[in-house]
C-alpha cells in the first residue's frame, strides 16, 4: 500500500501545476463574468431609473431585485468554457499519463517496471490519480459557489439583491447541471460511464504498446467491442420496443452489469499485458 501510494503521489505531482493552472482559469474565467454581469446589470438598472433606456441596453429585462440564480443564468457561457477546457485537457491527459513514460526522456516507463513493487500498482496509481484529478475540479467548482454569492454581495447593494437557494442555482446553469447532477443515480451513472471509458482507453493503449504497429488494431477493435457491449441494451430495446421483456429497472440493471463487466475485463487485460507482454 505504501508503494502504491508513492506512485500515486508521483502522478499527481508531475500533473499538479497543470491542475492548478485548470482551477485558476475556472476561477478568473468566472469570477470576471460574474463581476462583469453585474456592473453591466446595475449600470443598465441605472439608464432605465434615468428614464434612457436605449439602443445600448444589453440584457432584456433586469429584475428589480438581482439573485445570485440570475447572475449564474446570465453567466452559463463563462461557466462552460472552463469546464470544457478541463475536460479537454484531461482528455489529453488519460493518453499523455502513459505516453509521457514511454516517450519522455530516458523512457521513464522502464524505471517505472522495474521498481520493486507489483505493476498493477503502476495501473492504478494512474486510474486513481485520473480519478482525484476530476473529483478535485468537481469539489473547486462546489467550493467556488459560495466564494462567487460573497462577490455578488460585494458589488450588488443590499436593496438590490436577494438570498437564492443553493439547488436552484446548480438547476438552472447548465454548465453545473452536467458537472453536478442533483440525482446521486445520475452523478453515479455519468462518472461512472467516464471512469469505464478511461478504463477501456489504458486498455487499449497498453494493447498498442504490447503489439505496436498490430497493437492499433488491437486498441481499435477494443474500444469497438466495448462500445458495442455497453450500447447493446440501448440498440436492442431501442428499436425492438414490441418485444421488450424487461421493466425499466431490469433495464438500467443489465446496463451496470455490463458496465461493470466492461470495466472488469479492462482492468484484468490491462494488468496482464502490463505484467506478461510489456518487458524491460
Amino acid at each position: 500500500m505504501n508503494r502504491f501510494l508513492k506512485l500515486v503521489h508521483m502522478e499527481i505531482h508531475r500533473f499538479r501545476w497543470v491542475l492548478i493552472g485548470l482551477l485558476s482559469i475556472t476561477a478568473v474565467c468566472q469570477i470576471s463574468a460574474l463581476i462583469w454581469t453585474l456592473k453591466k446589470a446595475l449600470a443598465q438598472k441605472e439608464e432605465q431609473l434615468l428614464g434612457d433606456i436605449g439602443r445600448s441596453s444589453y440584457y432584456a429585462d433586469v429584475p428589480d431585485i438581482i439573485t445570485f440564480e440570475w447572475a449564474m443564468f446570465n453567466t452559463q457561457m463563462w461557466f462552460i468554457l472552463p469546464i470544457l477546457l478541463c475536460i479537454g485537457v484531461l482528455s489529453v491527459y488519460v493518453f499523455f499519463v502513459w505516453y509521457r513514460d514511454w516517450m519522455g526522456r530516458n523512457t521513464f516507463i522502464y524505471r517505472l517496471l522495474m521498481l520493486p513493487t507489483a505493476r498493477h500498482n503502476l495501473y492504478f496509481a494512474k486510474i486513481t490519480a485520473f480519478l482525484l484529478f476530476v473529483f478535485t475540479i468537481v469539489a473547486f467548482q462546489l467550493i467556488l459557489l459560495p466564494v462567487e454569492e460573497f462577490v455578488l454581495k460585494l458589488v450588488v447593494p443590499a436593496d438590490l439583491r436577494a438570498e437564492s437557494h443553493i439547488l436552484d442555482v446548480l438547476t438552472i446553469n447548465q454548465a453545473l447541471v452536467e458537472l453536478i447532477p442533483r440525482q446521486f443515480e445520475q452523478f453515479f451513472y455519468k462518472y461512472g460511464l467516464g471512469t469505464v471509458a478511461v478504463l477501456a482507453i489504458f486498455t487499449a493503449i497498453l494493447l498498442e504498446r504490447s503489439y505496436r504497429r498490430w497493437g492499433i488494431l488491437y486498441g481499435l477493435l477494443y474500444l469497438l467491442g466495448c462500445v458495442l457491449v455497453v450500447t447493446s441494451p440501448i440498440f436492442y430495446f431501442g428499436l425492438n420496443s414490441q418485444i421488450i421483456y424487461l421493466y425499466p429497472n431490469e433495464i438500467y440493471l443489465l446496463a451496470m452489469f455490463l458496465f461493470i463487466l466492461v470495466a472488469s475485463v479492462s482492468v484484468w487485460l490491462g494488468i496482464r499485458l502490463l505484467a506478461k507482454k510489456i518487458t524491460v
